[in-house]
């Protein structure tokens, strides 16, 4: 079942890229008692997120915490070592790329895609929400295409 507007968001041990390498990261410590928005792709250097989806969240990361968000998280089905070498070709300094490596934030919220056919194996749809103090108050989910998930659909409703 697919978390929804009001929920809690679920206590999960992720991974991030620290100065010496991967480090754990928890869903608690992302968000509890902070505004957040939280932003989802499929899959690092694939050419929607890459050129699209990310880029919008990094032009617009002043304008976005400037309505009072504390941070900005890019989740991905990756290993922290992929998210870490895609933040720096992005440029993603002001955001906090979090690694979903065994898919278990994903799955406890719902959001998991089917990438078999496209050698993928399980992946995360695209999502945008905006969670405060743990508990989503907007969500936005694109089932095709880059639409309702940008930066800024997410920056309207802030």
């Amino acid at each position: 079942m697919t978390i929804s507007v009001g929920e809690k968001l679920p206590s999960i041990t992720l991974k991030t890229m620290g100065e010496n390498g991967p480090e754990d990261i928890t869903t608690d410590s992302i968000f509890s008692g902070k505004k957040i928005v939280l932003f989802a792709v499929p899959g690092a250097f694939t050419p929607g997120c890459s050129n699209t989806h990310m880029p919008g969240f990094i032009v617009h990361a002043d304008s976005i915490k400037a309505k009072g968000v504390d941070s900005i998280v890019c989740l991905a089905v990756n290993d922290p070592f992929v998210m870490g070498a895609w933040g720096k070709t992005q440029n993603a300094e002001e955001l906090l790329l979090v690694a979903d490596g065994n898919c278990e934030f994903t799955s406890a919220i719902g959001m998991e895609l089917d990438g078999s056919g496209f050698g993928l194996g399980t992946r995360s749809k695209r999502y945008a929400m905006i969670v405060n103090d743990s508990v989503v108050e907007a969500i936005n989910l694109d089932e095709k295409g880059i639409e309702k998930s940008t930066a800024e659909s997410i920056l309207e409703l802030l």
